[in-house]
């Protein structure tokens, strides 16, 4: 017999580690319930908790972005108008030059 190697969904995880961390049931009762091998049980659980911690610092940093591109987008306006500031002046330079005045 073949040892394969058992692939878990994402939804069978949340609900094996929901069951544990809601309802308090033991590690190892869980891992005997579901005949998974307790190490394989931690690793998901550090694997939610980090992407817990990735999620909420999203949020952190999603209004730092936020701010950070309001600031750029404005700074890129000011440009914008400058650039156009200096076309005309060269625009009106050409023409003087060119007895268009």
């Amino acid at each position: 017999m073949k040892n394969e190697k058992r692939k878990f969904t994402a939804e069978f995880k949340v609900q094996v580690l929901r069951e544990h961390l809601e309802n308090q049931v033991s590690v190892a009762k869980i891992c005997e319930q579901y005949n998974i091998n307790p190490n394989l049980f931690y690793l998901w659980k550090k694997e939610l908790f980090a992407g817990a911690l990735e999620r909420f610092s999203n949020k952190k940093n999603s209004n730092t972005d936020q701010v950070k591109l309001s600031k750029l987008e404005e700074k890129l306006k000011d440009k914008d108008s400058l650039i156009s500031e200096i076309v005309e002046d060269n625009l009106r330079l050409k023409k003087k030059l060119n007895g268009g005045y």
